[in-house]
């Protein structure tokens, strides 16, 4: 689910880093949109992120 259906963005993991320089794992996730958009097998909802909307890639249907 947390993969962009346009562009294939998807998580990405780094670090947390404190100010005493101690580092733990986190996970970078894309900001994902459930919209409903005109694919080749018809009217679907699909995960998208915010810059293929903002970009135009993708045409909501309203």
């Amino acid at each position: 689910m947390a993969v962009c259906s346009v562009c294939g963005k998807k998580k990405v993991s780094g670090n947390n880093v404190s100010h005493a320089n101690n580092r733990t794992k986190r996970v970078f996730r894309p900001n994902l949109q459930r919209v409903r958009t005109n694919t080749s097998r018809g009217i679907r909802r699909v995960y998208v992120c915010t810059r293929c909307l903002r970009s135009g890639k993708v045409q909501k249907v309203v």
